[in-house]
């Protein structure tokens, strides 16, 4: 297939042209083209919070002479140069929109997903989306424009795309990030106003702890950037409580609807959202509250060792109860500028597991932890115990948490902290 436009006439794909394919047959709209009939499904996205459909996605489904179902990879594979793709992203377009519009859903999206080359070159090829628009009365606040991250390489020229296309009123998806060689930088860039999880990441998720604890970050991470987040992919019920739990705005996949081409009723998956929603606290909840519990004896323990040096003990005895807990790994002090003062603290009986390869890091004599998120919500909220979520350790290279708190000392306000691996608490059970 030609990866550039030739000087075909603008016409070949105008609404007009297009307009002359388009049939209607027992109330839906599908187009005939390259021998093969193109219409409309349609799968719902739901918003997790409101508990229904805010959206759906426009699927094309072809047929050839005989009825037999094409896939839309092989449909836009038989397009021989970029006006072929064109035309047919655009007769695509077209029927979605029609078919859409004649079921009378007022106030849902229209996710439309347009071809990575047709992407870049729209703003090029005449005005079909303001004719469009226009010839349906369609209002552009209610298309998600879905451009596919992988698709695409020039990075100038698809942020142009993405100025166009937004431009015109449309909200901007940017389809299957995590996906491939997914990067931030899109992100950045683009400033897409909807980012789609790929469905191997929530796969990946409910197979591994490590990646299912980053799942809420990233998100947290998507957030930040001005971004909603949608959960595709989501075949199983553990697997909604996991974007559930990861904070995504929205959820799409077959646990939820199959793509039909009639919508369903906005809130016909209520009962599905309420017994989700009563899982959620009687599983994901207590997940939450057994890690509490299980991190209550560190968090006394270490409130107990700060009393002891504030008392007069030394670090190396007040440490001694918190040194005796399951995974205890090490205590250490901090000054109010978060460097370390002395060595690490270890149960000399107990001593932690060290990965060899990361020895040039055992000695923090001097480091400087100021950055840390337990160092800073401990000088912020003196006497209160912090804890923090898992994170991979750099003094010994393992998944651990840290418990901090902040504590007055000889008149000057430091910090104590205490280790605990982490690797093999918090499992997930379904």
């Amino acid at each position: 297939m030609s990866t550039s436009p030739t000087a075909s006439p603008l016409s070949s794909a105008s609404l007009e042209s297009i307009r002359s394919r388009i049939r209607v047959d027992n109330g839906r709209v599908a187009a005939e083209y390259a021998n093969l009939r193109l219409g409309s499904h349609f799968q719902p996205i739901f918003s997790v919070a409101h508990s229904r459909i805010v959206g759906y996605e426009a699927l094309m489904r072809a047929q050839d002479s005989q009825g037999k179902p094409i896939p839309p990879l092989e449909v836009f594979g038989q397009a021989s140069d970029f006006f072929s793709t064109l035309m047919l992203d655009r007769i695509s377009g077209a029927v979605h929109v029609q078919n859409f519009q004649r079921q009378n859903q007022t106030d849902g999206w229209l996710f439309l997903n347009v071809n990575a080359q047709v992407f870049l070159e729209s703003a090029n090829q005449g005005d079909f989306f303001d004719e469009l628009l226009k010839a349906t009365g369609f209002p552009a606040h209610r298309i998600v424009t879905e451009v596919l991250e992988q698709g695409v390489k020039d990075e100038v020229r698809l942020v142009e795309a993405v100025q166009f296309f937004r431009s015109k009123g449309f909200l901007i998806a940017l389809d299957d990030f995590g996906a491939g060689h997914s990067n931030f930088d899109r992100i950045w860039s683009l400033q897409p106003d909807i980012v789609k999880l790929d469905r191997s990441m929530i796969a990946r998720a409910g197979s591994n702890l490590r990646i299912r604890r980053m799942m809420p970050v990233m998100v947290s991470l998507l957030h930040e950037a001005g971004s909603l987040v949608l959960m595709e992919g989501v075949e199983t019920e553990s697997e909604a409580l996991i974007a559930m739990d990861a904070d995504a705005d929205f959820v799409q996949g077959y646990y939820f609807a199959r793509p039909q081409a009639d919508l369903p009723a906005a809130d016909a998956s209520r009962e599905l959202f309420d017994h989700l929603w009563q899982d959620f606290k009687e599983v994901t909840l207590p997940e939450v509250s057994g890690q509490k519990q299980e991190i209550g004896p560190y968090r006394n323990a270490i409130g107990y060792a700060a009393s002891l040096l504030e008392s007069g003990i030394p670090l190396a005895q007040a440490a001694g109860g918190f040194l005796q807990l399951p995974g205890a790994e090490r205590c250490y002090l901090l000054d109010s500028e978060g460097r370390q003062i002395g060595h690490n603290i270890i149960n000399d009986r107990h001593p932690p597991t060290v990965d060899k390869r990361y020895t040039p890091l055992l000695n923090a004599d001097g480091a400087n932890w100021s950055r840390r998120y337990y160092f800073r919500r401990a000088l912020d909220h003196p006497g209160k115990v912090q804890v923090t979520r898992p994170y991979l350790s750099i003094t010994g290279a393992n998944q651990c948490i840290t418990v901090s708190i902040g504590t007055h000392l000889n008149g000057e306000m430091l910090v104590l902290c205490g280790d605990v691996n982490w690797r093999d608490r918090g499992a997930v059970k379904r």
